[in-house]
């Protein structure tokens, strides 16, 4: 149903997570790309933004992965492209990462 796009910097975090976040990490992709209608305890829009986020639950922590879609609507999307993932401290880290998620979708927009 979609096709999910994933960056180097977004893999590369996923990869130095212990192995119950890739897995966790992976399985979520898989239900993003396969379900029209995704369940918000996973997945949101953040507000002000072009961007999503997926959301990791892991013990008492949270991953949090953003991506952008090539739809106004989630549900309407046939493409998302994972972009950048952090661990959620504090909504600082959001800033941060909306800000290195901008510029890996400029880059991956010349790339394609």
């Amino acid at each position: 149903m979609r096709e999910i796009d994933i960056t180097g910097e977004c893999l590369e975090f996923i990869d130095s997570q212990d192995e119950r976040v890739s897995l966790k990490f992976f399985q979520l992709i898989e239900v993003i790309g396969e379900v029209k209608v995704v369940n918000t305890n996973f997945l949101k829009k953040l507000q002000s933004t072009q961007f999503y986020e997926l959301r990791i639950k892991a013990g008492n922590e949270y991953r949090v992965v953003l991506f952008a879609i090539n739809h106004l609507n989630f549900a309407e999307c046939t493409k998302a492209v994972c972009l950048v993932a952090f661990q959620k401290k504090s909504t600082k880290n959001y800033k941060k990462a909306i800000k290195q998620a901008e510029k890996i979708l400029e880059d991956y927009l010349k790339d394609t």
